[in-house]
């Protein structure tokens, strides 16, 4: 999820030239449609433009069709008969609140996940839990420096108990590429951080790599650069038996990964144990900040482009996060949308919500039990989905 990065993004767009790799186009978008210079507006699909490497040009949704009624064709072809994903599950956030405040107190401003609250969901089928937390928390020093050891032993406690319980924990590093609000520049130093942290939890294989959390307006070169570091930095580790999930640019969105992320597919991992991760909301600008969905079948229109690329490339992909407002055009959406997911599943590998935790509240999409807005609305029509 894009939180206060994102607001400022579309802020800035609605009153100036759009920056590299931002929004510049779409259905209801209402920013800038041109781009800064080196850099022009690239058509994705409908809801959706962006300002990429180029001589400067402007493509709207008037060049386009505007039809938002019906899924745009796909050339895939879906499974007889839908699978069962491997991973289904919740995303866990908390750890991670308190940007800028570092390094913070536990309790004030930041939280770790409620063991109870993750049982009561182990309980009703959901196998996989995303953990995030704060890298200037755990090194909160330099990329390479030592940990925090009451950070470690939090976040090692949480994922611990996920993995005990015999479900997956993945480990997120919630921090959309930068570290202290710089972009991470340094891919030695971003391998060491993995090295480091892939130590801690060699041995554990239910636990599931994620290289960071949402990428986004940064080189492409760079990106796939940190991700390969990453990689490299796991395995050097010993640890072999994990899965690694990796993320894109542009906030590792499906609805333009196939046009964005392209060049992704040239990671390699010697334990063939790739995963790639997008995330996918469905109000109007992608940033899952509002409860309206454009459409009941915009999952669907959003993530057909993905399952082409994932297909035609030989790749596995997974939605590491998605959620939908309670109303019934959302959840109409989300339906359609898990199950392309799972008639496609010789690609998509399963799908995880966003997002519990204890500090959540009245929050429009709020996964914590009992009362979560999401959980009340989505638990009994996401439980039709667990592995």
């Amino acid at each position: 999820m894009k939180f206060s990065i994102l607001a400022g993004v579309f802020t800035a767009g609605a009153l100036a030239q759009s920056g590299a790799w931002q929004q510049c186009g779409g259905q209801n978008y209402q920013g800038s449609t041109t781009c800064v210079s080196g850099y022009r507006c690239v058509y994705v699909n409908d809801w959706y433009s962006q300002c990429q490497p180029g001589a400067a040009t402007t493509i709207t949704t008037s060049t386009r069709s505007s039809s938002t009624s019906s899924a745009p064709t796909s050339t895939s072809t879906s499974n007889p008969g839908a699978k069962k994903f491997r991973w289904f599950g919740v995303n866990q956030s908390g750890a991670e609140f308190g940007s800028g405040k570092y390094p913070g107190t536990w309790g004030v401003e930041f939280i770790f996940p409620d063991n109870a609250a993750v049982q009561t969901l182990i309980n009703q089928g959901y196998n996989t839990f995303r953990v995030s937390f704060s890298m200037e928390r755990l090194v909160p020093n330099t990329l390479t420096s030592s940990f925090d050891a009451g950070y470690l032993r939090n976040l090692t406690n949480s994922v611990n108990f996920i993995t005990n319980a015999g479900a997956w924990a993945v480990l997120d590093p919630h921090n959309y590429g930068r570290y202290y609000g710089n972009i991470i520049t340094d891919t030695a130093a971003f391998r060491t951080f993995h090295t480091n942290l892939a130590k801690q939890f060699a041995s554990n294989s239910r636990v599931i790599f994620d290289t960071n959390n949402e990428y986004n307006t940064m080189s492409q070169d760079l990106v796939l650069q940190l991700n390969q570091a990453a990689i490299d930095g796991i395995r050097a580790a010993g640890a072999t038996s994990q899965y690694i999930w990796v993320e894109g640019n542009s906030w590792s969105g499906a609805w333009t990964w196939n046009t964005t992320n392209d060049n992704m597919k040239a990671l390699t991992d010697p334990q063939n144990k790739l995963v790639y991760e997008m995330h996918q909301y469905l109000d109007s600008d992608g940033s899952g900040t509002t409860p309206t969905c454009v459409n009941d079948q915009i999952g669907v229109q959003r993530v057909i482009g993905a399952t082409n690329w994932l297909r035609a490339n030989g790749k596995i992909g997974v939605i590491g996060e998605f959620a939908g407002g309670a109303n019934s055009v959302c959840q109409t959406a989300v339906t359609g949308l898990l199950n392309h997911l799972q008639e496609n599943s010789d690609v998509w590998a399963g799908a995880l919500w966003w997002a519990a935790g204890p500090w959540w509240g009245n929050y429009i999409f709020s996964f914590e039990p009992p009362s979560g807005t999401g959980y009340t609305n989505y638990n009994s029509l996401l439980r039709k989905y667990v592995p």
